[in-house]
This record gives C-alpha cells, structure tokens and sequence, in this order.
C-alpha cells in the first residue's frame, strides 16, 4: 500500500514550525473532493500505522488530521498517541450529544482537539471547555464573523486561534493584530514585500559558485579561487567534507583536496544548500525546509524524464524555485543578480518546458492539488507511485538536512 500525502506547514507567531495538516488519500486517482470522508481517514489510520509512520513525515511535530463523527466514534484517534496527532472535527460533523460524550472522553486521555472551519453557533460553546484550537477559514469568514468568535471564547484563555487559508503577509498580519496564534496557508512562500536587496559579500561568493557548478565542465581552480577569498566559506566546506558520512581516514587540509573528495554531485548539493540557508535568516525555517525538499524532489524525478535532464541542475532549479520568497523580492530580480545557467533560469522565469512542469508538480503536491497533480504526471508519463515515493523520500531528506546538529 502506498502512502499519499501532503502536508501543510502550521506556523506560530514567530512563523516557526508548530505542526503540519496531513491530506491523506490512499492513491492519487482517488481524491477527488466527493471521496467519502470515512474512508479517507480510515485509509490514513491505516497507512500510518502499517507503511509509514506520522511521525516520520511530520519530523516530530503535531499532524492535524481530519476526523468525521464515525472514524471517532470508532476510536481511530486513539490510533495514535497525542503527542503525534490532533483531533481535527470536520466543519461537515453537527453538534450534538454524541459528539460532546467523544470530545469529553479524548481530552481526558490527553488528546488536543481542533475545530475545523469553524462557524459560531452558540450551541458550540457546550464544547469549548474540551476544545484547544479553532480554525478558522479567513477567505470564507468576515472580520465581523471572527470578532464574534473571538468574543464568544474570550472566557476560554486556553482556546487558541489558527487562521486558515492565509494567502498574504497583509493576511497573516492582519490576524496576528486580531490575536490569532496559529496560520496555515503560503503566506510565508510569497515575498513579504519587494524591495531591492544587495547579497553580501558570501552569498554573491555562493551565487558565483552556483554559476560554475552549474557548467558542464567544473573548472577546479576557479572554484578553489571562489572558496579562498570567502574564509567562511572555506570553514564550511572543510568541515562538511570531513564529517563522518564521507568515511575516510585522513582528514582533509586543502580546498581542492575538499572539492576532489566530494565530487561534482555533493558539491553542486553542498553550494545549493548554503545559499537557500544562508540567503535570509529572517525567513521561517519551514520555508528553507520546503525548498529543499523541491530539490531532492526535482533531483529524483529528474532520473525518470525520458528526455535527458542534468540531475545536479535539476537540485538547484527546484532549490532555487523559492529563492523569490526567501529573498522577499521578485524572481526576475533575484535571477538578474546571479550568474546562472539558462539552463536553471528559463524553466523558473518562463514556467515552460520540462523543468518547470516538475516543479508544478511539486507545487500542486505541497497544495494537495491531486487532481492537477495527476494531469502534471500523465504530461511527463510519470509513474503515479513512484513520484509518491519521491516525494515522501524528498520530504524526509530535507527534514534530515535541516535538523540541528546534536
């Protein structure tokens, strides 16, 4: 059985990680929106306890999963433990008896419980002692229609708000002045604003690196030219090529003894990655998170195109298809400053051709778009489970990649 999902990055204030939404469906042919919620959720429970684990694909963070009045009654949240999960009520499940005996019984067991696109009635408020977290959808609610909320539960402190489908900086703002603690949406994938911005001396130091790692033929010296006029990038390099994943006997002292032991492939990873890290430290994590996984996605899939396609190019165009956000500034002018290949600037400033079609791809994954996701692959006669299986590979590795060193 084969595990499809998105997830959906939940920020806090501070726009760092608080969980992640899972969208599961158990084969991309087959979620369409009339798919019986029941069984949706049911293949979920299923898929997370005997293929792969919720944990594994939210790096240890909360998954919010959606859950009808029968899946509950049935226990399926008591699948998971409540540290893993929170218990999201579909906004389809009316109030009622039976539901309030349920929400009773899985606060007591620990469990956090959420309500999802949430309309007030006053009934709902036999529930709040039992509730932790009130989505809200701002595209669907009016701001009289969240003052009323937030008035109805100002005598719950503990009840916390998620503003949900949050499209903008102005959006995400905007709630924040409202009090709301939590927001799901791709505020944080878009500029915040546009502006001019000049790279510091390292990231040009990396741009120019990018450039000559994307040629076909490395020219080493110009590369060991480029890493010793940057110290700090000289540690870095140095450091990684010594880490224990390269297992080897004698450490190593020089730059091009750095830049032959790695090779072009980890080399061309290692720059890709520096820039995304180190382009705006103000950004949200997540935000650094998800390109990296669009460039492992890209990397795996790029194996499977029929036309040739340069994998190591394919790493830096999917890394690199969020430079616009990282940076705050548009991608014409982001890509106008960096001496890039056509080869990776055309795909993410025309949106034509193979290149572009993968990071679609990507794109409509993250937004759990399957429709469009199943057109992209027919398009590129991709096969169905293994673009699943690269995903979920991508997604792993990029959590693997950003996790603090011990």
């Amino acid at each position: 059985m084969n595990f499809y999902a998105a997830r959906q990055p939940i920020l806090d204030k501070s726009k760092k990680l608080f969980a992640y939404e899972l969208l599961f469906r158990d084969s991309i042919d087959n979620v369409f929106p009339d798919i019986d919620g029941d069984e949706a959720t049911s293949k979920m429970i299923e898929a997370s306890q005997f293929n792969m684990g919720i944990s594994e694909f939210t790096g240890n963070k909360a998954a919010f999963i959606n859950f009808t009045l029968e899946t509950m009654e049935k226990g399926y949240p008591e699948m998971l433990t409540p540290e893993e999960v929170v218990v999201e009520i579909l906004e389809t499940v009316k109030p009622g008896k039976k539901l309030l005996a349920l929400c009773k019984d899985l606060h007591t067991k620990g469990y956090t419980l959420a309500l999802d696109d949430y309309e007030h009635k006053n009934v709902w408020a036999h529930f709040y002692p039992f509730i932790k977290i009130i989505k809200i959808d701002i595209q669907q609610s009016s701001i009289d229609d969240i003052k009323e909320v937030l008035i109805a539960i100002k005598d719950h402190p503990h009840i916390k708000m998620l503003a949900e489908k949050v499209e903008t900086y102005e959006e995400y703002d905007q709630m924040l002045q409202l009090g709301f603690d939590y927001f799901q949406g791709y505020f944080f994938a878009k500029p915040e604003m546009i502006k001019t911005k000049t790279l510091s001396p390292s990231q040009m130091a990396m741009a120019e690196l990018l450039y000559e790692t994307s040629k076909t033929d490395l020219d080493l010296n110009s590369i060991t030219s480029v890493f010793e006029r940057d110290v700090s990038l000289s540690y870095k390099l140095l450091r990684y090529a010594n880490s224990a994943i390269f297992k080897r006997r004698n450490e190593i002292s020089t730059i091009k003894q750095a830049l032959v032991i790695l090779g072009s492939g980890e080399l061309k990873r290692f720059i890709g990655l520096m820039f995304a890290v180190t382009a705006n430290p103000d950004k949200p994590s997540e935000l650094i998170n998800l390109a990296m996984t669009r460039a492992k996605f890209c990397e795996l899939v790029a194996h499977d195109i029929h036309a040739p396609l340069d994998v190591s190019i394919a790493f830096l165009t999917g890394l690199l298809s969020m430079i616009d956000a990282i940076l705050d500034e548009e991608m014409a002018s982001v890509l106008e400053k960096l001496p890039l290949s056509q080869d990776i600037k055309d795909p993410l400033l025309t949106k034509k051709g193979v290149m572009a079609a993968i990071i679609k791809l990507v794109e409509f994954i993250e937004q759990a778009q399957w429709d469009k996701t199943t057109l992209v692959m027919e398009k590129l006669k991709l096969d169905k489970d293994k673009v699943v299986e690269h995903y979920n590979q991508a997604v792993a590795w990029a959590d693997e990649q950003t996790q603090p060193a011990p």
